[in-house]
């Protein structure tokens, strides 16, 4: 039975991440000015519970950090510990260990992420 006062349906769980994740986006690639090598230590924030430190020459490490960070990072975080030379690199990998709403996200706002032959079918 519909009432007078029915408030509009809520967006679903999926709408939700989505607009999460793409909030967090920089304006461009090229905004990812993260290091190259060394030892990062995340912050708390970002990393809760479990490694929070990552060496970059690692590469087990770096992919870890990549889908940490991808995940659960802000903006801020997003632009100051991922570099766009090692993200475009790894994203060929990296797309298939993170969350469908992160990929999709992602792949959406940077056509150069998407798969060869994505954007032309």
């Amino acid at each position: 039975m519909v009432t007078p006062h029915s408030s509009p349906p809520s967006p679903s769980a999926a709408e939700v991440l989505h607009a999460r994740y793409a909030g967090r986006l920089p304006a461009a690639l090229e905004e990812l000015a993260g290091p190259e090598h060394g030892v990062i230590d995340l912050p708390l924030h970002v990393a809760w519970s479990g490694l929070r430190s990552y060496d970059l020459d690692r590469p087990r490490l770096r992919m870890g950090l990549y889908r940490t960070v991808l995940a659960e990072g802000q903006h801020e975080d997003l632009v100051k510990l991922l570099n766009r030379d090692l993200l475009l690199a790894q994203w060929p990998v990296l797309r298939t260990l993170v969350s469908r709403h992160v990929r999709q996200v992602w792949e959406e706002a940077f056509p150069e992420l998407a798969p060869a032959g994505s954007a032309a079918a």
